[in-house]
C-alpha cells in the first residue's frame, strides 16, 4: 500500500535522495541476510474503528510483512469482535476482552493486562514491542510490561498536546513515565518531535521523525478534469472543536456571500454538526451546503473527486493525513497553519492561513484564483513520488535496529531513570515498576514460559502494493 512522507518540501526531496542512495548501497539479498523480526503493535485504536492511527498501524504492518517480518497487533475488543482474527497478508490481531471506557480507550488497570500481554509476547516469540498513540491506555500498559520482561520497545506519538490545561498536564506526566524507559521513539513531524521532547523530557537523539503516509493507489484523481463553472469546496472531518468546526460556521457563509458559484460538501459527524446545520438554516444555504454525515473511509475518495478545493480548519494537528488524501485526488488544499501541517505539502499545493475566520476567507479567495493552474494528475504523480509506505517501513526498520542494539539492563538502572521524573512522581513510578517486576516473577512461578505453547507461523500469499 502507500505511505506519506515529509517534513517540508525540501526534506522530502532529501528523503528521496537518501532512499535512492540507500537502495543502491544495499545488496539485493540484504533482506535475506537480515534476521526476521517479530513485532507486536499495540494500541487501543485499530480496525474496525477508523482514523489516522488505525490506518497507520495497518498500512505499516502490511509493508513490514512484505519485508519479511512477522507482525502481530494487540488491541481491545470492539463489540462482538473479540479473540484472534487474521487480516490481509496474514496480519494477526489479538482483540483482547477489554471493553472501551472513554473515547475508545480501555480503563487503566496498571497490572490487569500483565498476564495476557505476557502470554502474547511469549506465545508469538516477540522480539520488539511497538506502541502507538499517547492517549492509548493499552499502549502505556503494554510498554511498561514489556520493559519489565526485558523486551525492547518503540513508541510512536501521533498527536500534539498542550502544557497548561489539566488534561494535558496529566497526560504529559503519564507520557514522561512511559518514555523514561523506551529504547527509541518516533514522531510523525518535526513539530510533533519538538512537542514530544518537551513534554516527556526524552533525549532528542532517541526520537526519530518518520511521517505518516497516504495510499496513492486508492486516492486517485477523477478521470476527467472537473468544470470550474461551479467551484466545489470539500470538507471531510470529525465535527469537533479540535478540528475547527466552529471556524467553519464563520467561514462558510462569508465565502458563499463573496462567490455565488461556490458550493460546499461537508462530510463527517460529531457534536458540532448541530452548529453547522443551524448556520445553514440561518443563512438559507440549504442548496449550497450539503451535509453528508459520517463518510466511511472506503467512500472518502468518491467524495473528494467531486470537488476542486479541500478545506481543513483544524486547530491542532501533528500531521493531518486528510490533506494528503485530498492532494492525492488532485484537490488544492486550504488549511490552517497549525502544528505539523506546514511540513506536509509543497507551497504550490496548499494555501495556509491563520486559524481565524477572516484569514481563512482570504486563503479560500487565493485558492480560487490559482485554481486554473492546478493539474490534478500532475499533483497525484508528485504525491506518489514523495510519499511511499514502503519507504516509511524501511525507515522504521532502522529505528527497530537501533532499539535492538540497546544494551540489556536490569531493574536498578531503569529505576534511576524513573526517579528523575519528579520529586514525588519519580518515587511513585519506581514503586509501580517494582510491583510490576514482582508480579511478573510470580507469574513466572505460577506458569513458566516453557509451559506456554508457541503459536505456529502461518504462511500467506502477500498481495500488497508498496
Amino acid at each position: 500500500k502507500v505511505v506519506n512522507e515529509k517534513g517540508s518540501h525540501t526534506d522530502s526531496l532529501l528523503t528521496l535522495d537518501w532512499t535512492k542512495k540507500f537502495n543502491c548501497l544495499m545488496p539485493s539479498n540484504t533482506m535475506d541476510q537480515k534476521r526476521r523480526l517479530r513485532i507486536l503493535m499495540v494500541s487501543d485504536f485499530f480496525y474496525p474503528n477508523f482514523g489516522g492511527v488505525e490506518n497507520h498501524i495497518y498500512l505499516l504492518s502490511q509493508c513490514l510483512l512484505k519485508l519479511g517480518h512477522k507482525v502481530v497487533v494487540m488491541t481491545h475488543a470492539y463489540g462482538n469482535r473479540s479473540g484472534v482474527r487474521y487480516m490481509t497478508g496474514g496480519l494477526k490481531v489479538y482483540y483482547i476482552p477489554w471493553k472501551p471506557f472513554l473515547m475508545q480507550n480501555t480503563l487503566p488497570t496498571f497490572y490487569g493486562t500483565l498476564p495476557i500481554v505476557r502470554t502474547i509476547l511469549v506465545r508469538e516469540k516477540i522480539s520488539l514491542v511497538h506502541g502507538h498513540q499517547a492517549f492509548s491506555t493499552l499502549c502505556h500498559e503494554a510498554l511498561m510490561h514489556a520493559r519489565t520482561m526485558g523486551y525492547k520497545v518503540v513508541f510512536t506519538d501521533h498527536s500534539l498536546y498542550g502544557f497548561s490545561d489539566v488534561g494535558s498536564i496529566h497526560m504529559n506526566k503519564v507520557l514522561q513515565f512511559t518514555l523514561a524507559d523506551v529504547n527509541q521513539a518516533i514522531c510523525v513531524s518535526h513539530t510533533s518531535k519538538e512537542n514530544t521532547v518537551l513534554r516527556s523530557g526524552l533525549p532528542p537523539e532517541k526520537v526519530f521523525m518518520i511521517p505518516n503516509a497516504v495510499d496513492t493507489a486508492m486516492f486517485t484523481p477523477a478521470p476527467e478534469k472537473l468544470s470550474r463553472d461551479e467551484i466545489i469546496i470539500v470538507v471531510i472531518s470529525r465535527l469537533v472543536y479540535r478540528k475547527g468546526a466552529d471556524l467553519l460556521v464563520e467561514v462558510i457563509p462569508e465565502v458563499c456571500r463573496l462567490y455565488p458559484n461556490v458550493r460546499f460538501i461537508v462530510g463527517g459527524d460529531g457534536p458540532k454538526r448541530v452548529r453547522l446545520e443551524e448556520m445553514r438554516e440561518k443563512h438559507s444555504l440549504q442548496d449550497r451546503v450539503e451535509m453528508l454525515g459520517a463518510v466511511p473511509h472506503a467512500q472518502v475518495r468518491s467524495v473528494l473527486i467531486t470537488g476542486h478545493i479541500f478545506l481543513n480548519s483544524s486547530l491542532t494537528e501533528a500531521f493531518c493525513i486528510a490533506i494528503l488524501e485530498a492532494a492525492s485526488c488532485g484537490l488544492l488544499t486550504v488549511s490552517t497553519r497549525v502544528g505539523g501541517v506546514p511540513e506536509v505539502l509543497p507551497d504550490d499545493m496548499i494555501v495556509l492561513a491563520e486559524p481565524v475566520p477572516s484569514d481563512m476567507v482570504q486563503a479560500v479567495k487565493k485558492a480560487i484564483d490559482i485554481l486554473p493552474n492546478i493539474d490534478p494528475q500532475a499533483m497525484h504523480l508528485r504525491l506518489k513520488q514523495l510519499y511511499s509506505w514502503h519507504d516509511v517501513a524501511r525507515r522504521t526498520e532502522v529505528v527497530y535496529d537501533r532499539a535492538l542494539t540497546c544494551s540489556e539492563e536490569n531493574l536498578l538502572p531503569r529505576l534511576s531513570r524513573y526517579l528523575t521524573c519528579g520529586a514525588w512522581a519519580g518515587k511513585l513510578f519506581c514503586l509501580v515498576m517494582i510491583i510490576d517486576f514482582l508480579l511478573w516473577h510470580l507469574l513466572q512461578l505460577w506458569q513458566p514460559s516453557e509451559d506456554i505453547d508457541a503459536a505456529p507461523d502461518c504462511k500467506f500469499n502477500l498481495h500488497i502494493i508498496c
